[in-house]
């Protein structure tokens, strides 16, 4: 939709083209590739974003041939792009679309790949820009880039073709690996070849939580001590780990949501206003946030941090198991599938404010948001039972993506009774189109050599400073066991009650 056919994106900045590219996905068979990343380059192509000259190569130990990726690429972009393929439009877009198959630690796969990469930048006239995007399984990271280097597929000169290399999550498992594997990154790749990626950073209500704070004049000056009670951070799936046992019963809610997605939510929510929106100072200011995160006290873990297990419940009238019952679960397991914290930022803006951060697996519904509820009035001046509830300001990051402002009003008739009622605002009814997927705007912004919604070395760093010292804790208690919740719940009780203990409480959502 252009500008003049919706006034709204009048005066918004102008879309931007990259240079002909090639990106690499390693991992094609994999579903984060056919749900995601190929429909979002698809889509992209749909909307003019990309370069005529342009080519996608799958990678994988598969045995496929371009043909056959085309046509499935194809299934999948029909069921998951936000543009559905059409014959015009696809037939575009599949002629730049290759398997290539081969072994992630075999130099001989990346000799060939390096072979099939120069005679595609020759048919498609692309002059060597490449952006590999490494999505397989952790352990792979460290073998992909070391391979990518020793076999001539990673330029190193500030001029010339630029070489980039998307890193999906987890990057670590604690601080000891995500140092070990920033240290491995750095001997083969420049700080600026390196795209750390979360995809929550792109997703639309995200960056719009910048927006919201530092284009507009009312809201800025309070968002402070002064008038903020506390901050709730919300990020609850209604499904249970559906089959992922093997690879969450090792990880855990704190590593899977926490120390990458609510910790990046929680940094745009709390930073400061950047110098600029460049890269390096948009970091800078998230990077502040997360070193000025007060430590937990030793022997107190329990007044900050409540883990729990999802026991057998419903979701939206489908059973959910015991999550014992969940297969690739080890017998006896304490990993966590949800998690609440109890944070402090030590600066001048969040002195003494807390920040509440909460993530689930199998619960109510699915729901992400930011929430910042105010302070009460100085004064009742309209008695006591004038206002049941605080007002709150929410972010909705997903579904149903908007903000919303709950406040006191009165209601209609003869008595002066406030009740509290909501304005709201929604991206699908003011701009008329839904919002683009995060895997859109960050491949993009990859081949622009953006970085700016990615994190960096330090980002990474200082996150898992903090959550490591949890693990460790929960190390050492294991054998205390874990509180439990019904599936279908809002978390264990031990949630509520941290809460309570200052006088607070969880939003109903």
């Amino acid at each position: 939709m252009n500008a003049s056919a919706n006034p709204l994106r009048q005066g918004l900045a102008e879309d931007r083209t990259p240079e002909p590219t090639t990106v690499v996905i390693f991992g094609a068979s994999g579903d984060l590739t056919k749900r995601k990343l190929v429909p979002a380059l698809y889509t992209l192509m749909a909307e003019r974003l990309l370069p005529p000259s342009f080519a996608v190569v799958g990678f994988a130990r598969k045995q496929v041939g371009d043909g056959a990726f085309r046509a499935e690429m194809k299934d999948w972009c029909a069921k998951f792009a936000r543009h559905k393929p059409t014959e015009e439009l696809w037939s575009q877009f599949e002629k730049g679309l290759y398997f290539h198959t081969g072994e992630y630690d075999d130099p001989a796969s990346y000799k060939a790949l390096k072979e099939r990469l120069d005679a595609i930048d020759r048919e498609r006239g692309i002059q060597g820009n490449r952006v590999f995007y490494v999505s397989t399984p952790p352990a792979t990271f460290p073998v992909a880039v070391k391979q990518l280097d020793e076999n001539g597929l990673i330029n190193k000169a500030a001029g010339g073709p630029f070489t980039r290399v998307i890193i999906e999550k987890p990057f670590g498992t604690d601080l000891a690996s995500a140092r070990e594997l920033n240290a491995h990154c750095l001997t083969h790749l420049r700080e600026d070849q390196i795209y750390r990626i979360d995809h929550y950073l792109g997703k639309e209500t995200v960056q719009n939580l910048m927006v919201f704070r530092f284009a507009n004049a009312f809201f800025e000056p309070l968002w402070n001590n002064r008038f903020i009670d506390h901050v709730q951070i919300t990020g609850a799936e209604a499904i249970g780990i559906e089959g992922r046992g093997g690879y969450f019963d090792h990880a855990g809610i704190l590593r899977d949501m926490v120390q990458n997605h609510l910790f990046q939510v929680m940094a745009l929510t709390a930073m400061e206003p950047p110098v600029s929106l460049s890269a390096t100072d948009l970091r800078d200011e998230k990077v502040k946030v997360l070193k000025a995160l007060r430590p937990i006290p030793d022997g107190r873990f329990d007044e900050f941090i409540v883990r729990g297990q999802y026991r057998q419940g419903s979701v939206g009238g489908k059973r959910v198991p015991d999550y014992h019952e969940e297969a690739g679960v080890t017998a006896g397991s304490t990993t966590e599938t949800y998690v609440a914290l109890k944070m402090f930022i030590d600066n001048w803006r969040w002195a003494g404010v807390p920040f509440y951060l909460r993530s689930g697996k199998a619960m109510a519904k699915k729901v992400t948001e930011v929430a910042l509820v105010f302070k009460d009035a100085p004064h009742r001046l309209f008695g006591e039972k004038s206002i049941s509830e605080p007002n709150v300001l929410a972010i909705r990051i997903q579904p149903d993506e908007g903000i919303s402002v709950r406040f006191g009003s009165k209601v209609p008739g003869n008595t002066l009774d406030i009740h509290p009622v909501n304005m709201e605002f929604r991206y699908g009814t003011s701009f008329g189109t839904e919002p683009p997927e995060a895997y859109e705007r960050l491949q993009l912004d990859c081949m622009l050599g953006d970085q700016a919604l990615y994190t960096r070395a330090d980002e990474v760093d200082a996150s898992w400073r903090f959550i490591s010292r949890i693990h460790d804790e929960w190390a050492r208690s294991a054998a205390r066991g874990v509180p439990t919740y019904e599936a279908g719940t809002w978390g264990p009780d031990e949630s509520d009650a941290m809460l309570r203990r200052s006088g607070q409480a969880w939003r109903r959502l």
